[in-house]
Order: C-alpha cells, then sequence, then structure tokens
C-alpha cells in the first residue's frame, strides 16, 4: 500500500526557526520543500537533511515569484530577519519580505490550495501598554521608529494573511513568536542571549542595555516548534502566542548566564536602544486552551543545552 505524504515548503528554512520546523515535519512524516535566499540563514542549520529524499533545498529570495513543481499542502512563512542587528542592517529587505514575501508565498497557497501559516512575533504587541500581552491586544508601534520596518513588516504580513483567509477563503494560520532560543542561533545577531553567552564564555563584559529593567519572556526551541505544529494542524484562524510566560529581567538573565557558564564576566550598563519593550510575556491561555499546549523545557536546562552549542561553535 502506498502512503501519500504530505508536501510542506518552508521560506526561511535554512533560519533558526526555520531548520528545525524542517526538521519537525520531516520527523512528522512529510516532504520538505526549504526556500531560503541565505541572507540570513545557514547551510549548515540543514546539512544533516541534504541526503534526505523528502528534502529539497531552493536557493530562491521569496520576494520574487516563487514556482513549486507538484501538490503542496502546507506553506510555513517563515523567511525575515528576526533580530535588531539584522532588520536594523537591512530594513529594506526586511520590509520587502514581510509585504511582497509574504504576498508571494500567499500566492503559492492559493495556486495549490494549500494551508498556510505566517510566522508573526511578539514586535506586533510593539512597547506594550498591557501585560501580560493577549492577542487581542492591538499594541503600541512606532512605524517610523528604527524598530518600524520589522514590526511593521510583520503586522501587514497578519492583515494580508486575514485578507486572503477572508476573501479568498484560504486557509490561514498566524503564529505570534515570542522570544525563543537554542541550538543553531548565530552567535552575532545581536539578540540578548547570544550576546550573553557568547561575552560569557570568552570572559567578557557583558553588555546589558539600560538598567536591565526591561523583561523578556524565553521558550526553548523545541517547545516553540511543538506549539507552531499543533497550531498548523488545528482549526484556529486568529493569531496565537506561543511563547514561554516565565518572565525574568535582563539583569537577571545575565547573571543566570554568568552562573551556568561559570564566568567571571562583570555586567556593563549601556544606552537603551530606542523604541527597546520595556517588558514582554505572553499570555498563553489560548494555546493552551486550543492546542492543548504549554512549554515543557525548563530555562535552566534549555541554557545548558544551547551553551553547550555555542562551546562547540567556538571551539570551532
Amino acid at each position: 500500500m502506498i502512503i501519500h505524504k504530505k508536501t510542506a515548503v518552508v521560506t526561511g528554512g535554512a533560519g533558526f526557526l526555520g531548520s528545525h520546523l524542517c526538521d519537525r515535519l520531516i520527523n512528522e512524516g512529510m516532504k520538505i520543500i526549504c526556500i531560503d535566499n541565505l541572507l540570513t540563514g545557514d547551510l549548515r542549520n540543514i546539512s544533516h537533511l541534504f541526503g534526505n529524499k523528502d528534502f529539497t533545498f531552493l536557493h530562491h529570495d521569496v520576494t520574487n515569484f516563487i514556482h513549486v513543481a507538484g501538490e503542496v499542502d502546507y506553506i510555513l512563512h517563515f523567511a525575515s530577519p528576526a533580530s535588531p542587528i539584522d532588520y536594523l542592517k537591512l530594513p529594506i529587505q526586511t520590509l520587502k519580505v514581510g509585504s511582497l514575501g509574504t504576498h508571494k508565498a500567499l500566492g503559492l497557497a492559493k495556486e495549490k490550495d494549500a494551508r498556510f501559516l505566517l510566522a508573526s512575533t511578539s514586535e506586533v504587541y510593539g512597547d506594550p501598554a498591557i501585560h501580560p500581552q493577549t492577542e487581542e491586544y492591538w499594541g503600541n508601534v512606532n512605524p517610523v521608529g528604527p524598530r518600524g520596518v520589522y514590526d511593521e513588516a510583520k503586522r501587514f504580513g497578519e492583515s494580508i494573511t486575514m485578507a486572503y483567509h477572508r476573501f479568498h477563503g484560504l486557509e490561514t494560520r498566524i503564529v505570534r513568536i515570542f522570544n525563543t532560543y537554542g541550538p543553531r542561533m548565530r552567535l552575532d545577531d545581536g539578540r540578548a542571549l547570544p550576546a550573553f553567552v557568547s561575552q560569557a564564555l570568552k570572559g567578557e563584559d557583558i553588555t546589558v542595555f539600560g538598567d536591565g529593567s526591561q523583561t523578556r519572556s524565553f521558550c526553548f526551541v523545541e517547545d516553540e516548534i511543538d506549539g507552531i505544529y499543533r497550531l498548523l494542524l488545528s482549526d484556529t484562524t486568529t493569531p496565537v502566542n506561543i511563547g514561554n510566560p516565565a518572565e525574568i529581567t535582563i539583569r537577571e538573565f545575565a547573571e543566570e548566564v554568568i552562573k551556568i557558564t561559570g564566568s567571571s564576566s562583570k555586567i556593563i550598563n549601556t544606552e537603551l536602544p530606542e523604541d527597546d519593550p520595556k517588558i514582554r510575556q505572553p499570555d498563553i491561555s489560548k494555546a493552551k486552551e486550543l492546542l492543548g499546549w504549554e512549554p515543557k523545557v525548563e530555562r535552566s536546562e534549555g541554557l545548558k543545552i544551547t551553551i553547550d552549542y555555542f562551546k562547540s561553535i567556538l571551539d570551532r
């Protein structure tokens, strides 16, 4: 008996989250078409899949027309610079992939009659005026600030995704991803975790923006991908927060990294970047109720795994 394997297209599939998503979908018995222009992605993240007959890589910029032969069941749009250092350095590309890229990916989904999942972000909430952040909150975003290129690109992505759902009847899903960490993060991507770990492992001073009282909520990548996969298979068409509600200040987080690494690093404070969110914590009631999902990996456990990964990178 021949079993028909479902086919999933993952844009941005050579990136941090995209590559882990490719792994999960392969393990769930799907065929994967990974599309990436390698602007911020890395072939090393997916090199272990190159010998797999169910995995195909296309080097392509999704802001251009996307052609994929054959049937497609799912399209997961993860293509975008996702860290401040990237989208501040690549503002036009970030806006283009969030607008033109999302439009092209939705066009492919419409052509193939495939279910579409958009990787959105907690950054749509901006510097939030409510805490924790629920999916019903519309956000507090500065559209003309330096971070606006990412925030508004994702907000537009959500709008056009819902327009395709309402106007064309396309099956769509939207995940709002909160701070995620784990193996395959880039050491130089500018986010707090890789920066702190890199500095701690090198014995350098750890740079904390502002006084470090701003908060973040870190979710281990394995948990994040599980939530995204459950959302993909669900009947939920409105946005869903997927993140770990365990909130911690940035200063406390830096101290935690120093303790786990056994580093002699000292914490120094620098100027807080413009529009840097003061608080960030997901309300995951919707994910619990609709997806039966909540994170399982404790931060201390996930940090040890991630630090070991970064050690291997630095040793190399």
